[in-house]
């Protein structure tokens, strides 16, 4: 199965959270509140690349039941 080229004008850019701290930010909790979370696996969606957590901000809206129209 061959990979499909990007298509720069059309890709649209991957809106991640970036560290623990910056989603404890947007959900208004503590960093240590978010760090047990995350280990507990407590936030669907969420992955450690290169030592350091992200999540999409459309699964945490998903999850959290924020995104527009739900």
């Amino acid at each position: 199965m061959a990979c499909k080229p990007i298509n720069e004008t059309s890709a649209e850019p991957l809106d991640l959270i970036w560290g623990a701290r910056n989603i404890a930010r947007l959900l208004g909790r503590t960093e240590g509140q978010i760090h047990y979370l995350l280990a507990q696996e407590g936030l669907p969606g969420a992955k450690r690349v290169g030592g350091k957590w992200c999540i999409a901000r459309s699964k945490l809206l998903d999850f959290f039941e924020l995104a527009e129209g739900a």
